[in-house]
């Protein structure tokens, strides 16, 4: 058994996308699809005094015609460096996850794709999650321009998968039997309802991984991986 997933790159995504990051053997980065405007590719949300805000990374040229993979952004990575160090500072793994959330802003890229997949890789190494990367532009840039069903298919038998794993949304886009027809047995990851003590009074769930990796050891982050279901 083979499992690939593919998922647009996502800064600093919830818990939920690592759950199917850590599901697959191979992970596509689909970085040659539009931009998805006030979506999640540029931005998150962290808590800060106990409430939810919005973590942005802006934008030069944003456009729902434009590949995700050309999209520049303009640098305030330092103020949202400080934004997170301020927010985070006493949180109980603040001195292990610090590091990550720094070492990824302070990369060497001007493209909101790369940013973005540099923070999934790197949280994905933190926590000891041993999936493989590809990015859709590099290896699979030939399968662009196929409808959406066949361009999955087509990736998958790229790397020789026997099984897609999509997020949960996708039911009313994918159909098994499309799948099947092709030899990938299809399968949709839902989430369980996971929760950890927050600097908050009342818990706020789907938060960047950043909240998660602050209040949180690698160990109990590894077991929240598991909580979810194929179906």
């Amino acid at each position: 058994m083979n499992k690939l997933a593919v998922m647009q790159p996502y800064f600093f995504p919830y818990l939920g996308y690592f759950q199917l990051v850590r599901a697959a053997d191979t992970f596509v980065f689909y970085d040659d699809v539009n931009f998805i405007k006030n979506g999640w590719i540029n931005r998150n949300r962290i808590l800060i005094d106990g409430a939810p805000h919005y973590l942005t990374v802006q934008l030069k040229n944003a456009s729902s015609f434009s590949p995700i993979n050309r999209v520049e952004f303009t640098d305030n990575r330092g103020k949202l460096l400080k934004t997170i160090q301020q927010a985070y500072q006493k949180a109980p793994f603040f001195g292990q996850a610090w590091p990550v959330v720094e070492d990824c802003l302070r990369s060497d890229t001007t493209l909101i794709g790369e940013l973005a997949m540099r923070s999934v890789t790197k949280v994905s190494h933190y926590l000891g999650i041993d999936t493989s990367f590809q990015a859709s532009s590099s290896h699979a840039a030939a399968t662009k321009g196929l409808e959406k069903t066949g361009r999955l298919v087509e990736i998958c038998r790229l790397n020789g998968a026997t099984d897609y794993i999509n997020p949960i949304g996708g039911r009313s886009l994918y159909r098994k039997e499309d799948f099947a027809g092709n030899g990938i047995r299809l399968s949709f990851i839902r989430s369980k309802d996971v929760r950890y003590r927050q600097n908050c009074p009342q818990f706020v769930p789907d938060l960047s991984i950043i909240d998660v990796i602050m209040f949180n050891s690698r160990e109990a982050i590894g077991r929240m991986l598991n909580e979810h279901e194929l179906i």
